[in-house]
């Protein structure tokens, strides 16, 4: 069983890690009314997913 010599400093197992942070979410325009929406998301102000293509967030909630 392969066992440390020497005990890894706080400095070099941070820098080993630098690459492991989760990048930030990017944001687009919708295309309908204008507000930022995560990409290939439906618009939460509008309920548009494409101009053409109009999705009714509020019809789960209208059902019950």
């Amino acid at each position: 069983m392969a066992v440390p010599k020497k005990k890894v400093s706080k400095s070099r197992r941070n820098m080993r890690r630098s690459h492991h942070a989760l990048a930030s979410t990017k944001s687009i325009e919708c295309p309908n009314c204008g507000e930022l929406k995560r990409p290939h998301a439906v618009c939460s102000h509008c309920g548009y997913y494409r101009e053409d293509m109009p999705v009714l967030a509020d019809s789960a909630s209208a059902e019950k």
